[in-house]
């Protein structure tokens, strides 16, 4: 199995009356991306300060960079790096001085310092600007400036909480960018954000947070295939073929009764949408390799080809609404995917 950087079992805080976390569990392998999503208030940000030791547990089993929170929080600082939703960034001091008050809290010599900090300037595209007060950085340049400090201490496991919050598509790409590479170094990034693309885009496994637990987890494929919805689109041009296909799928209700363990969630019945010059089937599925064999294979034995596939699967905001208030995700779908997922 893969070394886990950070692991929770049974996380819970409360404020008052209030269970922010509820028995949170949550296993991130070392040099992925681990995405925490959720609705505002959700526990999100509160997850990201008790395992960055800013915050104590009321409960639970945690262990980040291998060592326990509980008995050396001391450790577990030195191997992490946090950024928050806001910026850490002194705007009254230049670019080069704010690293360079970060080397001085990591204890790096002088000479080290500035090594350091030149390297990530660089690395961050903030080199021409470095000598100018961060108060006159833009939005993404703070941003960048942000996680170029994070980074002095050369940590393995990094926390981005909601790093794109505010930043404009161009300045959120290339903060994709500089995670993705962050990643390929071997760090490990935890990542909270409202912006459900952005986790489709850069994580590995995501966890949906909802009422203190974790509603659901997995890869993004995964998740999508929770909700309803999915199907496949056979348009033909040859009436004959079109005709042949509708007979041979239309006892196939669902298709997952092809061999899928979801059936009851991705569809109903073959629909037949044609118009007269748009020969079209819609078959219920959820995009997977195992259901679209399936489909091909009865197709095959009809003689039926289509001139045009394509795949319609739901998307993460599918999922996200599903999960936390939205149209119910079906509990027998929920449950084997979960168990999967163990």
């Amino acid at each position: 199995m893969t070394d886990l950087a950070i692991s929770a079992r049974g996380l819970r805080k409360a404020y008052g009356d209030r269970t922010v976390l509820d028995g949170v569990d949550l296993a991130v392998p070392a040099g992925t991306v681990f995405a925490l999503l959720g609705p505002n208030g959700a526990g999100k940000t509160t997850a990201v300060k008790i395992l960055s030791t800013l915050v104590s547990a009321d409960a639970g089993e945690l262990r980040v960079g291998g060592y326990d929170l509980a008995t050396d929080a001391h450790a577990v600082r030195a191997a992490i790096g946090v950024t928050g939703q806001f910026s850490a960034v002194d705007g009254l001091i230049t670019g080069e001085e704010n690293m360079l008050l970060m080397a001085d809290l990591h204890h790096l010599s002088r000479r080290e310092g500035r090594r350091v900090a030149a390297e990530l300037l660089d690395r961050f595209d903030l080199t021409e600007a470095a000598k100018k007060p961060a108060a006159t950085y833009s939005g993404g340049m703070k941003r960048r400036l942000d996680i170029a400090m994070t980074l002095v201490g050369g940590p393995r496991i990094i926390f981005l909480d909601e790093p794109t919050t505010g930043l404009d598509p161009r300045s959120r790409h290339t903060m994709w960018q500089i995670i993705r590479a962050l990643v390929a170094d071997g760090v490990t990034v935890f990542l909270t954000t409202q912006y459900l693309e952005e986790a489709d885009q850069l994580a590995d496994r995501i966890a949906v947070l909802h009422d203190g637990t974790i509603a659901a987890e997995g890869t993004a494929g995964e998740l999508k295939r929770l909700v309803p919805g999915g199907h496949v689109r056979l348009r033909f041009t040859d009436p004959a073929a079109h005709r042949a296909a509708r007979t041979a799928l239309s006892s196939l209700g669902t298709l997952g009764t092809l061999g899928e363990e979801t059936a009851d969630a991705v569809g109903t019945e073959v629909t037949d949408s044609s118009d007269g010059t748009d020969l079209t089937l819609r078959v219920p599925g959820d995009g997977s390799q195992r259901s679209l064999r399936a489909l091909f294979d009865r197709l095959d034995a009809a003689g039926a080809e289509a001139a045009e596939v394509t795949v319609h699967t739901p998307d993460l905001d599918d999922v996200f609404f599903a999960l936390t208030g939205g149209a119910a995700v079906p509990r027998q779908t929920t449950t084997a995917t979960r168990e999967a997922l163990r």
